[in-house]
Protein backbone atom coordinates (compact mmCIF):
# COMPACT_ATOMS: atom_id res chain seq x y z
CA UNK A 1 0.00 0.00 0.00
CA UNK A 2 3.06 2.27 0.67
CA UNK A 3 4.20 2.28 -3.10
CA UNK A 4 1.15 2.93 -4.05
CA UNK A 5 0.48 5.95 -1.78
CA UNK A 6 4.35 7.43 -3.20
CA UNK A 7 2.57 6.80 -7.00
CA UNK A 8 -0.29 8.49 -5.83
CA UNK A 9 1.89 11.29 -4.16
CA UNK A 10 4.06 11.71 -7.15
CA UNK A 11 1.22 11.47 -9.95
CA UNK A 12 -1.66 13.29 -8.67
CA UNK A 13 -0.72 16.58 -10.60
CA UNK A 14 0.88 15.01 -13.31
CA UNK A 15 0.04 16.38 -17.12
CA UNK A 16 -0.83 12.84 -18.76
CA UNK A 17 -3.50 12.84 -21.68
CA UNK A 18 -6.22 11.25 -19.59
CA UNK A 19 -9.12 13.14 -21.52
CA UNK A 20 -7.58 11.43 -24.60
CA UNK A 21 -9.94 8.98 -26.24
CA UNK A 22 -7.58 6.97 -28.46
CA UNK A 23 -3.83 7.12 -28.53
CA UNK A 24 -2.85 8.26 -32.59
CA UNK A 25 -2.11 5.16 -34.69
CA UNK A 26 0.88 6.03 -36.00
CA UNK A 27 2.11 6.07 -31.59
CA UNK A 28 0.94 2.21 -32.12
CA UNK A 29 2.44 1.00 -35.33
CA UNK A 30 -0.59 -0.59 -36.06
CA UNK A 31 -0.08 -3.71 -39.04
CA UNK A 32 -2.64 -5.16 -41.47
CA UNK A 33 -5.86 -4.08 -42.04
CA UNK A 34 -8.46 -2.76 -40.03
CA UNK A 35 -10.82 -4.94 -37.98
CA UNK A 36 -14.08 -4.39 -37.76
CA UNK A 37 -15.28 -5.11 -33.85
CA UNK A 38 -17.63 -3.53 -30.68
CA UNK A 39 -16.17 -3.17 -27.04
CA UNK A 40 -18.93 -4.96 -24.86
CA UNK A 41 -19.83 -5.97 -21.36
CA UNK A 42 -17.85 -8.94 -20.48
CA UNK A 43 -19.92 -10.86 -17.74
CA UNK A 44 -19.75 -14.18 -15.72
CA UNK A 45 -21.93 -15.90 -19.13
CA UNK A 46 -18.34 -15.26 -21.19
CA UNK A 47 -16.45 -17.66 -18.98
CA UNK A 48 -15.86 -20.60 -20.63
CA UNK A 49 -15.20 -17.71 -24.71
CA UNK A 50 -12.74 -15.49 -22.09
CA UNK A 51 -11.02 -18.50 -20.55
CA UNK A 52 -10.42 -20.04 -24.33
CA UNK A 53 -9.26 -17.18 -25.56
CA UNK A 54 -6.89 -16.48 -22.55
CA UNK A 55 -5.15 -20.01 -23.31
CA UNK A 56 -4.61 -18.87 -27.12
CA UNK A 57 -3.51 -15.52 -25.79
CA UNK A 58 -0.92 -16.23 -22.88
CA UNK A 59 1.12 -19.64 -23.81
CA UNK A 60 3.72 -19.53 -22.11
CA UNK A 61 2.48 -20.67 -18.63
CA UNK A 62 0.93 -17.51 -17.72
CA UNK A 63 -2.93 -17.77 -18.26
CA UNK A 64 -5.58 -17.36 -16.06
CA UNK A 65 -7.02 -20.19 -14.70
CA UNK A 66 -10.70 -20.53 -15.08
CA UNK A 67 -11.62 -20.27 -11.36
CA UNK A 68 -9.89 -17.00 -11.49
CA UNK A 69 -11.95 -15.68 -13.90
CA UNK A 70 -14.85 -16.86 -12.44
CA UNK A 71 -13.83 -14.70 -9.67
CA UNK A 72 -12.98 -11.81 -11.61
CA UNK A 73 -16.21 -12.79 -13.37
CA UNK A 74 -18.67 -12.71 -10.44
CA UNK A 75 -16.68 -9.96 -8.14
CA UNK A 76 -19.03 -6.67 -7.47
CA UNK A 77 -15.62 -4.59 -7.71
CA UNK A 78 -14.68 -5.63 -11.22
CA UNK A 79 -15.11 -3.84 -14.34
CA UNK A 80 -14.22 -6.34 -17.84
CA UNK A 81 -15.22 -5.97 -21.44
CA UNK A 82 -14.71 -8.23 -24.38
CA UNK A 83 -13.86 -7.34 -27.99
CA UNK A 84 -15.95 -8.92 -30.49
CA UNK A 85 -16.33 -9.27 -34.19
CA UNK A 86 -19.65 -8.66 -36.23
CA UNK A 87 -20.66 -12.36 -36.06
CA UNK A 88 -20.33 -12.45 -32.21
CA UNK A 89 -16.68 -13.98 -31.66
CA UNK A 90 -14.93 -12.31 -29.26
CA UNK A 91 -11.09 -11.46 -29.98
CA UNK A 92 -10.04 -9.67 -27.33
CA UNK A 93 -10.88 -8.94 -23.14
CA UNK A 94 -9.90 -6.76 -20.37
CA UNK A 95 -10.65 -7.05 -16.61
CA UNK A 96 -9.99 -4.80 -13.89
CA UNK A 97 -10.79 -4.18 -10.20
CA UNK A 98 -12.05 -0.91 -8.59
CA UNK A 99 -10.38 -0.74 -5.49
CA UNK A 100 -11.35 0.75 -2.49
CA UNK A 101 -8.32 3.46 -2.26
CA UNK A 102 -9.70 4.81 -5.72
CA UNK A 103 -7.16 2.96 -7.86
CA UNK A 104 -8.32 0.97 -11.00
CA UNK A 105 -6.26 -2.21 -11.08
CA UNK A 106 -6.22 -3.46 -14.87
CA UNK A 107 -5.17 -7.26 -13.56
CA UNK A 108 -5.23 -8.35 -17.62
CA UNK A 109 -5.62 -7.64 -21.28
CA UNK A 110 -5.54 -10.22 -23.80
CA UNK A 111 -5.80 -9.84 -27.62
CA UNK A 112 -6.51 -13.29 -30.40
CA UNK A 113 -3.13 -13.21 -31.60
CA UNK A 114 -4.31 -12.44 -35.45
CA UNK A 115 -6.12 -9.58 -34.54
CA UNK A 116 -3.08 -7.88 -32.75
CA UNK A 117 -1.57 -5.17 -34.11
CA UNK A 118 -4.80 -3.68 -35.38
CA UNK A 119 -5.51 -1.27 -31.98
CA UNK A 120 -8.18 -3.32 -30.39
CA UNK A 121 -6.01 -3.27 -27.10
CA UNK A 122 -5.76 0.34 -26.81
CA UNK A 123 -10.08 0.57 -27.41
CA UNK A 124 -10.30 -1.67 -24.48
CA UNK A 125 -7.81 0.36 -22.55
CA UNK A 126 -9.60 3.50 -23.22
CA UNK A 127 -12.93 1.81 -22.40
CA UNK A 128 -11.98 0.45 -18.77
CA UNK A 129 -10.14 3.96 -18.07
CA UNK A 130 -13.27 6.02 -18.56
CA UNK A 131 -15.25 2.71 -16.58
CA UNK A 132 -12.92 3.65 -13.96
CA UNK A 133 -13.36 7.40 -13.97
CA UNK A 134 -16.87 6.79 -13.26
CA UNK A 135 -15.99 5.00 -10.46
CA UNK A 136 -14.29 7.95 -9.04
CA UNK A 137 -10.51 6.14 -9.80
CA UNK A 138 -7.59 8.70 -9.21
CA UNK A 139 -4.97 6.35 -10.77
CA UNK A 140 -4.91 2.93 -12.75
CA UNK A 141 -2.09 0.70 -12.15
CA UNK A 142 -1.12 -2.47 -14.10
CA UNK A 143 1.93 -5.32 -14.40
CA UNK A 144 3.22 -5.94 -17.27
CA UNK A 145 6.11 -8.56 -18.09
CA UNK A 146 9.38 -6.80 -18.75
CA UNK A 147 9.76 -8.75 -21.88
CA UNK A 148 7.20 -7.54 -23.82
CA UNK A 149 7.77 -4.24 -25.14
CA UNK A 150 4.99 -4.36 -27.59
CA UNK A 151 2.83 -3.78 -24.60
CA UNK A 152 4.49 -1.70 -22.74
CA UNK A 153 4.46 0.61 -26.22
CA UNK A 154 1.08 0.65 -26.06
CA UNK A 155 0.93 1.71 -22.35
CA UNK A 156 3.34 4.22 -22.65
CA UNK A 157 1.30 5.80 -25.56
CA UNK A 158 -1.94 5.74 -23.47
CA UNK A 159 -0.20 7.89 -20.71
CA UNK A 160 1.36 5.34 -18.38
CA UNK A 161 4.86 5.21 -16.42
CA UNK A 162 7.26 2.35 -15.27
CA UNK A 163 7.01 3.08 -11.52
CA UNK A 164 8.91 -0.22 -9.87
CA UNK A 165 10.66 -3.18 -11.44
CA UNK A 166 8.96 -6.05 -10.08
CA UNK A 167 11.90 -8.67 -9.87
CA UNK A 168 10.72 -12.57 -10.43
CA UNK A 169 6.99 -11.14 -10.32
CA UNK A 170 5.83 -13.90 -12.80
CA UNK A 171 4.99 -17.28 -12.00
CA UNK A 172 7.34 -18.55 -14.49
CA UNK A 173 10.25 -16.66 -12.70
CA UNK A 174 10.10 -13.48 -15.44
CA UNK A 175 10.38 -9.99 -13.79
CA UNK A 176 7.30 -7.39 -14.13
CA UNK A 177 6.90 -3.59 -14.08
CA UNK A 178 4.56 -1.41 -12.61
CA UNK A 179 3.41 1.15 -14.74
CA UNK A 180 0.63 3.62 -13.60
CA UNK A 181 -1.32 6.64 -14.92
CA UNK A 182 -2.85 9.38 -13.28
CA UNK A 183 -6.97 9.86 -14.44
CA UNK A 184 -6.95 13.18 -12.49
Amino acid sequence: MAVLKKIRERWWGADTPADRALVEPSELNIDGPPVDYDVRVMTAAHLDEVWRLDQRCFVDGEAYSRDTFEFLLTSPDALAYRAVMPGGGMIGFIVGVMEPDHTGHITTVGVAPEHRRRGVANRMLTKMEASFKRNDARIVRLEVRSVNTSAQKLYRAAGYTVTQRLSRYYANGGDGLLMVKSLA
